[in-house]
């Protein structure tokens, strides 16, 4: 896409757009619960995880939904790699379809829908959907977040959320930690915490755990994907709370890095913490 036809998305046209994009990760949820988990077919990546059927069918939906929503704005997609473009100078949707496609296949309930819109490099909105846990996590930088509780029949119960201060010297963190992913580096920045308590979730969960406040801290010191971070990104930081890399540093989106990985990030749930 030409990037001077892309329209900058701000906040006022990112709260324009938060109804729709939500009913947009509530249909991507629908279809992957349609998917048949005992008899799928699963296959293997170049990098080795797995997408499914289910992936696929979240992809279309919102590729279809962001198409008439804002067929002005570009978007990447894990699922639609191969098609990006960088850099992405001003704004653009950042999608992981099924986020946690380990959990799924393994029957696990901790997967999620993952929306962002990133402007400038930041997320600025965010969606975390987990279909199965009947949760959507949303936010927009500067202007909140919330829970949505999903109800059949009935409208979502929606609750303004916020993370938690630092507990008290003394009291121990409570640390999301990845049920799928572990690393050496991540271990150390636990164990330097005394008495951490370990929340082990799947999926961007974790962000969704860390921005309503029930963990105060989500660690990931290895690499990841782009998409995988940048929605959470946004729903823990207009909860209050803040992104880093390990020395405290911002983490920058769509502007080229390769293979659009993130090397490390910690998810704060008290901006004020320190490394």
């Amino acid at each position: 896409m030409n990037e001077a036809r892309t329209p900058l998305i701000d906040c006022d046209a990112a709260a324009a757009l938060i109804e729709p994009l939500t009913e947009l990760v509530i249909r991507a949820g629908d279809a992957i619960l349609a998917v048949n988990r005992s008899a799928m077919k699963v296959d293997g990546k170049s990098d080795g995880s797995p997408v499914t059927e289910a992936d696929l069918a979240a992809d279309r939906v919102i590729a279809e939904g962001l198409a008439r929503l804002a067929p002005r704005v570009s978007s990447l997609s894990e699922e639609r790699v191969h098609l990006a473009t960088p850099p992405y100078k001003e704004s653009f949707f950042l999608i992981d379809p099924l986020d946690g496609t380990k959990e799924f296949v393994a029957g696990r309930r901790e997967f999620t829908v993952n929306l962002a819109i990133v402007s400038h490099g930041t997320p600025l909105l965010g969606i975390v959907g987990a279909p199965a846990l009947g949760l959507i996590w949303r936010g927009i930088v500067g202007r909140g977040a919330e829970r949505l509780t999903l109800r059949d029949g009935a409208a979502p119960l929606i609750e303004p959320i916020h993370t938690r201060p630092c507990p008290p010297r003394g009291k121990p963190w409570t640390v999301a930690v990845s049920r799928s992913h572990g690393d050496r580096r991540t271990e150390a920045f636990i164990a330097a915490r005394a008495g951490a308590v370990r929340a082990e979730l799947g999926s961007a969960v974790k962000f969704g755990r860390v921005a309503e406040g029930a963990v105060d801290i989500y660690p990931r010191l290895s690499s990841t994907c782009e998409w995988d971070v940048a929605a959470g990104h946004a729903v823990v930081t207009a909860a209050g709370g803040k992104i880093t890399d390990s020395k405290g540093a911002a983490l920058h989106f769509g502007l080229g890095a390769e293979d659009f990985i993130v090397p490390e990030f910690i998810a704060w749930g008290d901006p004020s913490a320190e490394c």
